[in-house]
């Protein structure tokens, strides 16, 4: 697989960053400083994405290996941050290889995007198939609505949706072809039953008010993982690093401070 295009900033211990659908780690340039200060953050180009090469079979273990294959020259374990779909890439990375992983951040995921039997915490999967359909109707119309899903209910959305439209063709555009494969991952992927599994410390962050995965789902996959704390931030839609950046700030903080002093869920 070739190789990924990969941001980098400040010094100290390794901090990778996973963005989420259709979007490219440029998205996290507005927390980049911050993060900066205490690590040396990789704000990682997903296989298609962004600056990187299209890479098929776009399945979410091609993902895995592509992520894992930067982290194994970062010379010891990282941090991982995932946010929506980067977050089901950090999931199983953290459960199949562990040793590459200090820590979790899981921003605004789940392990299960589409509604199931006992999974409630979801969107309908004839409402992802939808948005597949325009998606092939009308591609950069699609994408912009689904901009605005990811600040729906946010008490700052406004602001969030301005960084996040200047952000998504500013490294142009996935193909469809990209696009396609990954909302066919999105519908196929679940995780649940590998939750228990991850050992990594790990912090779970929801927005209240994400229309695109539910708090609910982020509350389930920190009770179900061995080591986790939930932080819900208020009045945030599905993307609080944008919106809700002094918060989602904060609750990193006090997780990486916990860490150092020895962090346990109790």
């Amino acid at each position: 697989m070739s190789r990924l295009h990969v941001d980098t900033a400040g010094t100290g211990p390794p901090l990778v960053l996973l963005h989420g659908f259709a979007m490219h780690g440029g998205l996290f340039a507005p927390i980049v400083d911050g993060l900066a200060r205490r690590h040396r953050v990789h704000a990682v180009d997903l296989p298609g994405h962004g600056h990187s090469p299209a890479a098929f079979p776009f399945t979410l273990d091609a993902l895995v290996a592509a992520v894992a294959g930067h982290m194994k020259s970062l010379g010891g374990p990282a941090i991982l941050l995932g946010w929506s779909l980067g977050g089901m890439v950090a999931q199983r990375l953290a459960r199949t290889q562990p040793a590459l992983v200090d820590a979790l951040v899981l921003a605004c995921t789940t392990p299960c995007f589409v509604a199931r039997d006992g999974w409630p915490h979801a969107m309908a999967a004839p409402t992802l198939a939808r948005f597949g359909d325009e998606l092939a109707a009308s591609y950069e119309v699609t994408l912009e609505r689904f901009l605005t899903l990811q600040v729906q209910g946010s008490e700052r959305g406004r602001a969030a949706l301005a960084d996040l439209r200047a952000a998504l063709f500013a490294r142009g555009a996935p193909s469809r072809a990209t696009l396609a494969a990954a909302l066919a991952l999105l519908t196929a992927t679940d995780l649940r039953e590998e939750a228990g599994d991850i050992a990594a410390p790990a912090l779970v962050v929801t927005g209240q008010r994400d229309a695109l995965t539910p708090a609910a789902a982020g509350a389930w996959l920190a009770s179900a993982m061995r080591d986790a704390r939930h932080v819900d931030i208020a009045g945030a839609g599905h993307a609080p690093f944008l919106s809700h950046r002094d918060e989602f700030a904060a609750a990193l903080e006090v997780f990486f401070d916990a860490r150092s002093a020895g962090f346990s869920r109790a």
